[in-house]
């Protein structure tokens, strides 16, 4: 429930019980895709509870017996589908089931692999007949495949020395070596990502990227020890202080043994940390103590030039935010405002001489006007939503507050937190607030100009798809530069056949024709429906108020094209050969 907002598509739960004996089921798993998919989920299982006893309900013994998911080892995942169907089969978390204990492998996680296919050809090669080409099985296969060869070496060890199979199966399970089946199985993994493991003797393990893009933390103590994609997740949950909860390292796997050892260990060469800055802006909770002070320090980077677009005149302007995501940094706009509302006045009266109680008393009274202008009408989500149908959500997502606004007067500065698609814009928001008849409509992005594809997790690899993108297109075309697109191409489509691991971003050298501003304004005039009658301004973050803001997370390749890992750019250079060749797929 504390990491709902990170899946809006299904959840799954499982758990494994300790030392049970043949013939007992010790794997439990239930996973739903419903609309109410957390409710379907403990429904189901709080099912095989309904008929016990007070007294069998407080007999932990009797329940591990008798009852399903009463285990020591628990794995849950919420899914956020970025590609592919909602369907129950691609609802975390994923079993491979064997008769041996020790095979038993569950897997979930939030990840994106940029190298899918070279990983699917590697399971061939190991002769191996995969069911279908997808992230989420290659990783199950290629982890399961490395951990029957760590169990197969275990056994002929011990069978060498004499002992029976039964004693064997104790021997495999002290003894199996994570740390190397985890070295062994992600050496070639490319992306980003955090993925937990349960095998079915008891161990668990959570790994994280080389770069650090995806978050993990943890906690343990004498009794628990549990991993989580965010902060306060775990500080909410086990009432502990944010000091107590430890971030996984990059390039490390926390590694939890049956027998209650912990250690945090390394299995992939660390890469440069490069954690996702969009991560900060928009996709966790912003209940963590760093992410809040992130996000409203981006909001406060912006007051100087949305200061300006108003011409410093607070009294006919109204400040809102669009969507709830971006309410702390709309805080952190404010507080700029008045901080520099506070320097005006300090600076008046340290002026020498006397000075007009009325110009003080006026200058008192120079206050943003803030009002809860958009009201979205229902959870809905608009921003990974299918083609077809998020016209259709986000043109019925929002309603205005009429009555607040004076026609033809006033200024209103809406915050958003990021500007991607621009679809809810055009079609949703600048459309409402039209309705209430302002002078002029100016839409903050807290998040710098999304200008190419993400391949680690949150899914945007259309090129077609960014506002900025379409921005870039019109400005070669109204200053005649489109054979820079034709040349930049064919540059891809050379370096793709090169097959080269380490390639450069093709587009960065088009998007430097134009400058942020001559972008930004391009952004404006495609995202402003031809219906309206007042005058739209685009203001967003730039890439140094992004750092600024968020100086531990320098992941901003959606932003800057500075991809972290060798198949960034591959993707990138695909998703534009896949634009010029108009192909209707995903880059990876």
């Amino acid at each position: 429930m504390k990491q709902r907002n990170r899946g809006q598509d299904g959840a799954g739960v499982a758990t494994i019980k300790l030392d049970m004996p043949p013939g007992t089921r010790y794997i439990s798993r239930k996973r739903s895709n419903s609309p109410q998919y957390i409710k379907d989920v403990f429904k189901g299982i709080y099912s095989h509870f309904e008929d016990c006893s007070p007294d069998q309900l407080n007999d932990g013994k009797w329940l591990k017996a008798n009852r399903p998911y009463t285990g020591e080892v628990l794995i849950g995942h919420l899914r956020y589908g970025t590609h592919g169907k909602n369907i129950i089969e691609t609802v975390h978390p994923f079993l491979r089931q064997n008769n041996w204990k020790s095979r038993n492998l569950v897997v979930a996680g939030n990840f994106n692999l940029t190298n899918v296919e070279e990983l699917f050809q590697e399971l061939i090669r190991l002769g191996q007949y995969p069911k279908e080409k997808s992230d989420t099985v290659t990783v199950l296969e290629k982890i399961g495949h490395f951990l029957d060869e760590e169990v197969d070496r275990l056994h002929s060890w011990f069978k060498a020395e004499g002992y029976n199979n039964q004693q064997i199966n104790k021997f495999i399970e002290d003894n199996l070596d994570i740390q190397r089946l985890l070295q062994r199985s992600c050496r070639k993994f490319d992306g980003g990502f955090v993925m937990a493991g349960l095998i079915g003797h008891g161990d668990a393990f959570v790994l994280r990227d080389p770069s650090g893009i995806r978050p993990a933390f943890y906690y343990h103590d004498d009794e628990v020890a549990v991993v989580a994609s965010e902060r306060p997740a775990i500080q909410t949950t086990f009432n502990v202080k944010t000091n107590e909860v430890k971030e996984l390292g990059r390039g490390n796997a926390l590694i939890i043994r049956k027998g209650g050892d912990v250690a945090e260990l390394p299995y992939k060469d660390q890469r440069e940390s490069t954690p996702c800055s969009f991560e900060r802006i928009y996709f966790s909770r912003g209940t963590d103590k760093d992410i809040y002070k992130e996000r409203k320090k981006l909001g406060e980077n912006v007051c100087d030039e949305v200061m300006e677009a108003i011409n410093f005149n607070l009294k006919d302007t109204i400040f809102c935010f669009i969507p709830n995501t971006a309410e702390i940094a709309f805080y952190g706009l404010i507080e700029g405002v008045n901080k520099r509302v506070f320097e005006k006045v300090k600076k008046t009266l340290q002026k020498s001489g006397k000075v007009d109680p009325a110009e003080i008393e006026l200058l008192l009274q120079d206050q943003p006007r803030i009002e809860k202008l958009a009201v979205k009408e229902a959870k809905m989500r608009t921003f990974i939503a299918d083609d077809s149908t998020r016209g259709e959500l986000v043109s019925h997502a929002y309603d205005v507050t009429y009555g607040v606004v004076r026609n033809n007067v006033d200024t209103i500065v809406a915050v958003d937190d990021s500007i991607v698609r621009g679809t809810t814009l055009k079609e949703g928001i600048i459309q409402i607030l039209s309705r209430l008849k302002p002078k002029k409509i100016i839409i903050v992005s807290s998040a710098p100009q999304i200008r190419y594809p993400d391949c680690y997790g949150i899914d945007m690899s259309k090129m077609k798809s960014f506002a900025a993108f379409r921005a870039l297109i019109e400005l070669l075309k109204d200053t005649k530069k489109e054979h820079l697109l034709e040349k930049a191409y064919k540059k891809a489509v050379k370096l793709q056949k090169t097959k080269e691991e380490f390639q450069p971003n093709v587009l960065q050298d088009v998007y430097a024709e134009f400058s942020y501003k001559e972008i930004t304004n391009k952004i404006a005039e495609i995202l402003t429906p031809p219906n309206i009658n007042c005058d739209v301004q685009i203001i967003y973050q730039r890439l140094e108020g992004l750092h600024d803001a968020c100086p531990d997370n320098s992941g901003d390749w959606y932003f800057s094209g500075n991809y972290p890992t060798p198949g960034g750019n591959r993707v990138a250079n695909t998703a534009f050969i896949n634009y010029m060749e108009n192909v209707e797929t995903r880059a990876y």
